[in-house]
């Protein structure tokens, strides 16, 4: 499934970095941003399939960014997923409209999984019904 587009939303510039370099290891389109502001910008001109949303940022944390995004018709059906170690159950995640949540500290094998099974689940939805 490589090729598919993803936004990483992480303030942790090591974790950011380690992903980022995993993901387009894998053929993955990946673009980053350092926090919800930079998030907002980066999507004015970049649709991803999938964004790994930090919980934990400065400012507008990841939960407001989420619901913002789900909020608006441009956004709202892009798949979020929380990516957080801050300890936010993953309840709380899923009701602010994250479609799922990977916990931190990452193992990296299981990140790659889980990102190209989030990413099956973006294009079941997508399929068009027969």
């Amino acid at each position: 499934m490589a090729g598919e587009s993803i936004l990483i939303v992480d303030d942790n510039l090591r974790y950011l970095t380690l992903v980022r370099t995993l993901l387009q290891a894998e053929g993955y389109g990946v673009r980053t941003a350092v926090d919800a502001e930079e998030a907002l910008e980066v999507l004015k001109a970049f649709h991803p399939c999938l964004i790994l949303m930090d919980i934990q940022l400065p400012g507008m944390d990841g939960l407001e960014l989420t619901r913002m995004l789900k909020a608006n018709t441009d956004t709202r059906e892009m798949t979020v997923v929380a990516f957080s170690g801050s300890g936010i159950p993953k309840t709380e995640a899923l009701d602010a409209g994250c479609e799922g949540y990977i916990a931190k500290p990452i193992d990296t094998r299981i990140l790659i999984r889980l990102v190209a099974e989030y990413l099956q689940r973006v294009e079941q939805k997508n399929a068009p019904s027969p």
